[in-house]
């Protein structure tokens, strides 16, 4: 992706932490690219251990990937807003609970406010969802952020049809070029795509 001067895009964290593999690839990328990355974490990824891995060894890898250190309070994620310094906000992974809140106009973590702070700026803001209920209680959610300003979808699908029907995850492989379109206003095209590999969770 070239630019005339460096993109400084934020990354927005949140508890999906079975995606947590597709998301340090994706940084890498981006990085690699020449994009300025900005981690952003959520409460509970800052603090929760899972099967999936410890908390503090997927913040020292994205540090490693990022060379920065991130931003861990809603006081450090509030002045987004006043200084503009994001060219692009992407969350991911975007729970269904963080979807939830974005659209009640929730700011209750440091990506949140995050999110609040950069739409105030009316620059592109990218979700790249995983979510148990994207066709179930969060469906709504998605119809409702697919129609509102400056809000941009990395494409998804459904990730194990047979035991989770109603769950869908971003093929994170896209956010590049999600990204990229985002800047110049475009949804990239088409937004639902076949079944990802399927996820064990």
């Amino acid at each position: 992706m070239k630019q005339d001067k460096q993109l400084t895009v934020g990354l927005g964290i949140t508890g999906s932490y079975c995606t947590f593999s597709k998301i340090k690839p994706m940084a890498k990328q981006l990085v690699e690219q020449g994009i300025r990355l900005i981690p952003i974490y959520s409460d509970m990824v800052q603090k929760t251990d899972t099967r999936f891995g410890k908390a503090l060894d997927f913040r020292s890898d994205m540090e490693q990937i990022t060379g920065e250190k991130g931003i861990f309070t809603i006081p450090q994620a509030e002045p987004i807003g006043p200084t503009g310094y994001l060219d692009a906000l992407i969350i991911a992974p975007c729970t269904g609970n963080t979807m939830a809140k974005l659209c009640a106009g929730i700011t209750d973590s440091p990506v949140l406010m995050a999110a609040k702070a950069h739409l105030r700026n009316e620059k592109p803001l990218i979700l790249s969802i995983s979510t148990n209920d994207a066709l179930g209680m969060n469906f709504k959610n998605i119809g409702m952020l697919m129609n509102m300003k400056h809000i941009y979808f990395v494409p998804f699908g459904q990730d194990n049809y047979e035991k989770k029907s109603n769950s869908m995850i971003a093929h994170t492989d896209l956010a590049s070029e999600t990204l990229k379109q985002a800047l110049i206003g475009k949804q990239i095209q088409p937004v639902i795509l076949a079944p990802t590999e399927i996820v064990k969770s």
